[in-house]
């Protein structure tokens, strides 16, 4: 079984609604049991701050989620569950609105610097910024202590779900979308792919802290960036991101350390937060990236960059952040596994290829799991095909475990038309390459328990690793493939041939 790779499947963004209802309980659970019977390991599903905190500070009502759970372990599933602690709704692919809790945006309205802000001044809702980590704006109350104080809510909640190794993963939003990033894409502000996007750090408090970060470099006279253009714009329009630009000079570099070194400690002080609340459960916590992969072959690397990744040819962005994760005993999740180069657009010198080969690469450098999504809904063998070869690199080795191999796979998403039969008999076929076509084995999703975070590791440590390191070998096709063109076209015309007869 050492070949074998779990396949979980995102459960529909809505699926408890925004007024903590779980309505489609009959259909659900004839989809889960089908998705049991394809094989499946288990489900991932998004557990709303906004839904469960939504009346008043620590008033937790996690009813509906209880009843959801109880469902999933019935029909044979395991779950990683998210601590969604992001608005539902702006980003790419959200067909469902729920937003931070309302006494959250009650604060937001005496005070719109807790909230991400770009140049403009024009202020996102969707998370908090992480200027006020730290700060008791909320009631009383810290941001990173509402977040623990919700996770331990979780924890003492869903303790017959922990305890019975039915929640075997905790991914811990650390952002929109519940990654890693700044919202420096959201479609709520105009931005449209591909954008180079816009820094979001022009809130008082993350002002304030860069001033004062440059004052203590010897260089109070340096200010926040403001010629990276707006959302629209392509790298060599502006000022910061054109060849040879601002993001080149002293001024520029120390910027660009700054801003992604704040994401980096936000990261760690929350992982530290849960990994102290969910040790000792046979779980693993994780943390998401978010895949830009658009602007990836320009020098600037600018989308990348706004969304504080600060990744070049010359200095790897995502290392660091594995390495944090690392001290943790977390898991990496990265996104557009599923994403060929040529499928998208040569004007944005796309490359999603390369850069989940460079995730990947330092993820299992810095030894820590790699798990992964596919980035938007895909049916076809072709997206199935390029997640198998990001799975197992080098493919399946038949004397051992095989180096290297990602920890699992969540498809995005469980929806009616993965269920219509073309589409469901492919799917079907890809769990079973997935788990190199082996029988379902819940033993593989097995975990120890979780050890206590180790002691903090200091910045400059993390920061060696955006040394440039060789990416692992990547075989151009995988060896456990869901079929191509031929497989397509015999499809095609079966179907043609049975409508013809009925």
């Amino acid at each position: 079984m050492a070949n074998y790779v779990p396949l979980f499947v995102m459960l529909p963004l809505g699926v408890v609604t925004r007024e903590n209802k779980f309505p489609d309980e009959t259909k659900f659970e004839k989809q889960l049991n089908e998705l049991k019977q394809a094989g499946v390991d288990g489900v991932m599903v998004d557990v709303w701050w906004g839904i469960i905190e939504a009346k008043a500070p620590k008033q937790y009502d996690w009813s509906s989620y209880i009843k959801l759970f109880h469902l999933v372990r019935k029909c044979g599933l395991r779950i990683q569950a998210i601590m969604s602690f992001h608005q539902c709704g702006g980003n790419i692919g959200d067909g469902v609105y729920i937003p931070v809790p309302q006494w959250v945006l009650s604060v937001g309205e005496k005070d719109a610097d807790v909230f991400y802000t770009n140049k403009s001044g024009n202020r996102n809702p969707e998370y908090l910024s992480l200027g006020v980590d730290n700060l008791p704006l909320f009631q009383g109350r810290t941001a990173i202590e509402m977040y623990r104080d919700y996770m331990i809510s979780f924890k003492e909640n869903m303790s017959d779900f922990l305890e019975d190794e039915t929640i075997i993963d905790v991914e811990v939003g650390l952002g929109p979308a519940g990654e890693l990033r700044y919202p420096s894409y959201p479609e709520t502000q105009g931005w449209v792919f591909p954008g180079i996007g816009e820094f979001q750090c022009y809130d008082k408090y993350l002002k304030q802290d860069f001033k004062e970060a440059a004052a203590n470099a010897g260089h109070p006279e340096w200010d926040l960036p403001d010629d990276a253009g707006t959302y629209n714009d392509t790298p060599e329009k502006t000022g910061f991101f054109k060849p040879n630009g601002t993001y080149k000079t002293e001024k520029g570099i120390f910027f660009l350390k700054w801003y992604s070194n704040k994401l980096i400690e936000h990261g760690d002080q929350i992982l530290d937060e849960a990994n102290k609340i969910f040790q000792g459960y046979k779980i693993r916590i994780a943390a998401k990236v978010s895949g830009i992969h658009w602007w990836y072959n320009d020098d600037s690397h600018a989308c990348e960059l706004t969304s504080g990744y600060y990744n070049m040819k010359d200095r790897d962005g995502y290392r660091p952040i594995a390495r944090m994760i690392s001290r943790h005993y977390g898991t990496l999740n990265f996104t557009c596994m599923e994403m060929r180069n040529f499928e998208q657009s040569a004007e944005a010198k796309c490359a999603p290829q390369q850069l989940v080969q460079q995730v990947l690469s330092g993820g299992w450098t810095e030894k820590i799991d790699v798990a992964g999504e596919n980035a938007l809904p895909r049916y076809d063998r072709a997206g199935y095909n390029q997640i198998l070869l990001n799975v197992r690199p080098n493919g399946v080795n038949k004397n051992g475990p095989p180096k290297p191999k990602m920890a699992g796979v969540t498809y995005l998403r469980l929806t009616d038309e993965l269920f219509e039969p073309q589409n469901f008999k492919i799917f079907k076929l890809f769990v079973k390459k997935m788990h190199a076509d082996q029988e379902y084995c819940r033993e593989m999703t097995d975990l120890p328990p979780l050890e206590r975070s180790k002691p903090k590791i200091p910045i400059e440590k993390l920061l060696e690793a955006t040394e440039t390191i060789k990416t692992f070998p990547w075989e151009s096709e995988t060896d456990m493939s869901v079929g191509g063109i031929l497989a397509d076209y015999l499809d095609n015309l079966f179907n043609k041939l049975f409508s013809i007869l009925n």
